[in-house]
């Protein structure tokens, strides 16, 4: 009871305290994993035979990726939720995903029409990003809905596919276009959702009378 008390009583102490937790170190390792990916493919597509680059960015997109769900959950299981981890969770998933979009699209494995795809899915995730900070300015939440889940999920898998592209090519022909359709897919349901967000704020929005 005692420590209870004392949690309560000092809330800037334990989220001070919670900020080297285990979930937290893990969503620093997120963080830290993007600019390794992006240099990944920054090299491998400069060096000659740097093909190899690829699957060590796609392992270590991987391993951000597990770390995305073990740092929320290890949080909720041992009570170390933190403002700096709620705030840094989304901040890095971004960054992992917004990062790969643009080295992708620079080395060409996103090239044409396909660019759409991810010009879509980065202008949904700023607009969202600002409707929550707007809205959380007048301290109303917009939960993550399930199809969100989903719309990350496949943003996620469609990324790391085209990560390995053009290495995965030379083993299997085609990955990189099943990449670029779970990209079509994704960006499909980063529009609805992104409606689904805006439409969930607008209310506020019209209601702030300027």
């Amino acid at each position: 009871m005692a420590d209870v008390a004392s949690s309560q009583q000092e809330p800037g102490k334990m989220s001070r305290g919670h900020a080297f937790s285990l979930p937290n170190i893990l969503t620093y390792g997120r963080c830290v994993a993007v600019p390794l990916v992006a240099g990944c493919l920054f090299w491998a597509d400069i060096l000659e035979g740097g093909l190899w680059l690829r699957w060590l960015a796609l392992v270590l997109y991987i391993v951000a990726a597990i770390t995305d769900f073990f740092d929320g959950y290890l949080a909720r299981a041992w009570q170390q939720q933190s403002a700096i981890g709620r705030m840094l969770d989304p901040i890095a998933d971004k960054l992992l995903v917004s990062t790969s979009l643009l080295m992708l699209a620079s080395d060409g494995t996103i090239r044409g029409w396909s660019l759409w795809a991810a010009v879509v899915i980065l202008c949904r995730e700023i607009l969202v990003s600002g409707l929550r900070e707007f809205l959380a300015e007048l301290r109303v939440s917009v939960p993550v809905t399930q199809l969100a889940k989903w719309k990350t999920t496949a943003q996620l898998v469609a990324v790391g596919v085209l990560l390995a592209g053009p290495a995965a090519d030379k083993l299997v022909p085609g990955i990189t276009l099943g990449g670029i359709v779970l990209l079509w897919i994704a960006a499909v349901l980063t529009l609805y959702t992104g409606w689904d967000y805006f439409r969930a704020g607008a209310r506020h929005l019209i209601g702030d009378g300027r």
